[in-house]
């Protein structure tokens, strides 16, 4: 691959990918890779998890790259897979009657222990009320507020209505309050 390739545009890449330049896809992984991790790491809560699913999702991606209606939207495109497989993986592991991990309490150098075990229980407790949502109303609040993103930028991404996804925020919201209510 040639150094000005990495400065071509998705479309482009996706083109040369389908003419064989296999190089081509490896920008396009370095790319997007880091937003779908993010994006994976947060839904499924175990970042060893959140790796292989992108990866799984990466391979789906390159293998029906050819599907792909507008090449030069191809992160939105990969993005969707990833999520699909993000929910899929969610589906599976319900099945299997798994929980996330604990997390891990933030440390502070400025904290004393009792601050920390706090913080824990606190981390704790947010990580077992977004499990409880389902997985559109977790994706959706994650993308809202976590990322930052806009609903436009959402609606893209996920190929869902804007006010579909307001009221999946809306109802994630109410039902985190709800789930976090007696938590002082």
């Amino acid at each position: 691959m040639r150094a000005h390739e990495s400065e071509l545009s998705d479309g482009a890449l996706v083109r040369a990918v389908l003419d064989g330049d296999t190089e081509a896809f490896a920008v396009l992984v370095r790319r997007h890779q880091d937003s779908l991790y993010r994006h994976a790491a947060r839904m499924i809560g175990r970042p060893d998890e959140a790796t292989d699913v992108v990866q799984s999702a990466l391979i789906k991606g390159f293998e029906s790259l050819r599907r792909c209606r507008d090449p030069d939207r191809v992160g939105a495109w990969l993005f969707r897979i990833n999520a699909n497989q993000c929910k899929d993986y969610l589906k599976n592991r319900r099945r299997r009657e798994l929980r996330l991990d604990d997390a891990a309490p933030l440390a502070s150098g400025r904290s004393n222990p009792e601050e920390t075990a706090e913080r824990g229980r606190l981390r704790q407790r947010i990580a077992a009320a977004l499990e409880r949502l389902s997985a559109d109303e977790r994706e959706a609040f994650l993308l809202k507020h976590v990322e930052g993103r806009s609903y436009s930028e959402m609606a893209e991404l996920l190929g869902a209505s804007v006010p579909a996804l307001k009221m999946r925020v809306h109802r994630a919201r109410e039902e985190l309050q709800e789930l976090l209510e007696d938590y002082r």
